[in-house]
């Protein structure tokens, strides 16, 4: 017997635009879709789709998710450090723009993080990403979708 993978969501920063994309991946491929945040998620009326509230608190969300994610489970976030956490698990994670983040590119992607922290923690760089445009939900979709293929799922 299969066991169905899940598709866990760090939802507090998730934008809305990429949650309707997965709200209709979840329907149409009848996946269990977990939104995990330590905030309400409004989430549509249905059986596959679960908003978890967690308790407030430093990472309380992320922890829970690397908790309970099975090894093939996929993940969505862009919270570099709990993907590196999420890999080491054997779960697939993609950001919200579509970059699949695994064991051959994690420990660059931490180390940028790392150093851009640095600079912005020195004054040397401000700034954050980017507003969401519609190509990087396109991009999520057909990166989610082409995980999903590669998977038989």
């Amino acid at each position: 017997m299969t066991v169905a993978i899940k598709i866990w969501v760090d939802a507090d920063a998730c934008p809305n635009l990429i949650k309707t994309v997965l709200f209709r991946v979840a329907q149409k491929r009848q996946l269990e879709l977990l939104l995990i945040a330590n905030q309400s998620i409004a989430a549509p009326p249905s059986r596959y789709i679960k908003s978890i509230r967690v308790s407030g608190g430093f990472d309380v969300a992320d922890d829970y998710i690397v908790e309970h994610l099975r090894a093939g489970d996929v993940a969505i976030t862009g919270d570099i450090p709990l993907a590196a956490k999420i890999i080491a698990k054997q779960g697939f994670v993609i950001n919200p723009r579509g970059e699949a983040y695994t064991a051959e590119n994690i420990g660059e992607k931490l180390a940028m993080r790392d150093f851009m922290e640095g600079l912005r923690d020195n004054g040397l760089a401000a700034g954050g990403a980017a507003a969401m445009t519609a190509k990087d939900v396109q991009n999520f979709a057909n990166a989610l979708d082409r995980l999903l293929v590669a998977r038989q799922i």
